[in-house]
């Protein structure tokens, strides 16, 4: 208790009834009855009715009180009268006749509206985004945030592991995204960088000989926003660990998100042991490495099919013939659906890009038939080898796209978004999470026509090492593996290479020579050459996983203070212009010639 407030705004109940109290926090909402006064006092922690009759002399005070003063009210307890009761409010069924009102602080006109929560233009709400952080969903955010922050460190630690911190100022990385450059004042015309993942530094702490680490990192890179993507910062769960297999980190993780979800949603856990999907596997059947297990909709290859003589689907014949690949989406009992449903599906499909999407029908009459443009082109014999490729039943409707493999994967994975989303089947109400394992180490670049690495250059290859075929790199799996969730990939890990000798050699596949690879990696090589362990870890995306949590589907809506697309902060204006003075003790000039 304290001369502001003897409860908050969201704890008295009918056993105070009777009872002095005086409470503070912000004019949510007023409601002038004439000769009575209500209004909604809020704070952090809920809200209380409290009104004042015209005859007390404070009348007038908040009267004129603009929406957002902050005030301190004293008053007594009472029980509202029956049918103005408000259930949902811990507060409903009492509220607060006014003996005193002091002004604490005065608010401005709003430029935007707290009590509600209609929509206002993103720029207004992040110039005074302390205002919307006011408003309730923000302000639950957060707080889920914060308490998601907390149980995941408690149950981190549960499992074994502590938690270091790692430097904000390092050096500048050669892969990845680009830099956030810290220009140094002591060592003229150098720069640290901050750091786009604690990657090397977390390695570095197993070669020092601690067993289990995590940290809730910050990462900061200099790219484009997306809605699930900060441009400029952003915090992951970031997890090693030693003398560990694929396996142990899977479950560790699986064990932390089935508690974390289950915690915090109600939403039910599709599986509490993830499935484990192989990368090529994930692309035939979904067209993507982050597939959403929700939608029942599968792609198949029905390449073969327009081989046949008996197809006469000239168009789809001929690009298979010069080597693209045929897919379909088979959806169940659609055959009554109306022709514009399906040809809404193939505006769309071009409207994405593709040249739209093919359809028919399966139906029968007298023989099986196929209903729709395409459907004439495949004969009975054909259209039984496709029902059979892809568990087709009469009844039920095929799309199909041909063309270079990943256009086709590209268009047919949205492709099974849109349709399940259109015909209802994606099932709201449960978190699907799955692993996507067995990633290529190589893949070869369709414009140089070299091998690189495809995900991640550190990893370790699966197989003995003595029996990996280096002649054939193609071939060559890793121990790669990502973290997904309704289509949202929450995080990539592996398990590191901490061999010298196996590095150079996997980085001369890529075309990297030995000096290259000394030359970029040269503090992480000299460390793994003072007797490394076997290592591995994970970095779960911490804002993206408060955005499954919180049902959102904007970064922005579960972040603090969050940059625009355009990496601006519209509420401390940064970034800013800095003075001379600043530019000359770091040595630095600004070129101020236009391109």
């Amino acid at each position: 208790m304290n001369k502001y407030r003897s409860h908050n705004c969201s704890e008295l109940t009918e056993q105070d009834v009777g009872k002095t109290v005086y409470l503070s926090g912000w004019l949510h909402r007023k409601r002038d009855h004439g000769n009575l006064l209500f209004i909604d006092l809020r704070d952090h922690f809920g809200l209380t009715q409290c009104v004042i009759e015209n005859k007390n002399k404070s009348f007038s005070i908040l009267e004129k009180a603009r929406p957002e003063s902050v005030l301190t009210i004293s008053g007594k307890v009472n029980k509202r009268e029956k049918g103005t009761e408000n259930l949902e409010l811990s507060t409903g069924k009492i509220e607060i006749d006014i003996q005193s009102v002091k002004i604490l602080s005065k608010s401005k006109e709003l430029p935007m509206p707290v009590f509600g929560e209609q929509d206002y233009p993103e720029d207004i709400r992040l110039k005074y985004r302390f205002l919307d952080l006011r408003r309730e969903e923000m302000h639950k955010n957060i707080i889920l945030r914060s308490k998601v922050i907390s149980f995941i460190r408690s149950e981190m630690l549960k499992l074994g592991f502590l938690e270091y911190q790692t430097p904000i100022l390092t050096s500048s990385s050669p892969e990845g995204a680009r830099d956030f450059l810290v220009p140094s004042r002591l060592n003229p015309g150098k720069f640290y960088a901050l750091p786009q993942a604690p990657q090397q530094f977390k390695q570095l702490i197993m070669v020092s000989g601690f067993d289990k680490y995590f940290q809730i990192a910050p990462c900061f890179r200099d790219e484009d926003a997306r809605a699930d993507r900060s441009p400029g910062e952003f915090y992951q769960l970031d997890i090693e660990m030693s003398f560990v297999e694929q396996e142990d980190v899977f479950l560790v993780v699986e064990k932390l998100m089935v508690n974390l979800f289950k915690k915090f949603s109600s939403k039910k856990m599709t599986y509490d042991q993830f499935p484990k999907i192989p990368y090529q596997e994930a692309m035939l059947k979904y067209g993507t490495d982050k597939p959403d297990l929700r939608n029942p909709l599968l792609i198949y290859d029905i390449t073969n099919i327009f081989t046949r003589d008996d197809v006469k689907f000239d168009i789809f014949k001929k690009l298979v013939k010069s080597g693209s690949k045929a897919r379909c989406i088979i959806t169940k009992n659609t055959k009554d659906k109306p022709r514009s449903f399906f040809d809404n599906i193939d505006k769309w499909a071009k409207d994405q890009g593709a040249s739209g999407l093919a359809y028919f029908t399966i139906e029968k009459d007298k023989k099986i038939i196929g209903k729709g443009p395409v459907g004439k082109f495949f004969s009975e014999e054909s259209l039984k080898e496709i029902m059979k490729i892809c568990s087709a039943e009469v009844g039920d409707s095929i799309f199909l796209a041909c063309g270079k493999v990943n256009e086709v994967e590209k268009i047919l994975s949205i492709a099974r978004d849109k349709i399940a989303r259109d015909l209802s089947l994606i099932n709201e109400n449960q978190f699907a999470f799955c692993w996507i394992v067995d990633y290529p180490m190589y893949e070869l670049d369709e414009e140089t026509k070299k091998i690189k690495f495809s995900h991640n250059p550190f990893s370790m290859p699966q197989g003995k090492l003595d029996k990996l075929d280096f002649n054939n790199p193609l071939a060559i799996k890793a121990f790669q593996y990502d973290i997904v969730c309704n289509g949202v990939e929450l995080s990539s890990g592996a398990i590191r290479n901490h061999i010298p000798e196996l590095m150079y050699k996997l980085f001369s596949i890529a075309g990297y020579d030995k000096k290259q690879v000394e030359e970029k990696f040269s503090g992480m090589l000299n460390a793994l050459s003072y007797g490394a362990p076997p290592h591995g870890g994970i970095a779960p995306g911490l804002d993206r996983i408060v955005m499954l949590l919180a049902d959102e589907k904007n970064i922005r809506e579960i972040t603090l203070f969050p940059m625009n697309q355009n990496a601006q902060d519209l509420m401390m204006e940064a970034p800013s212009e800095v003075e001379t003075k600043q530019l000359k003790e770091l040595g630095i000039k600004i070129d101020t010639k236009k391109n």
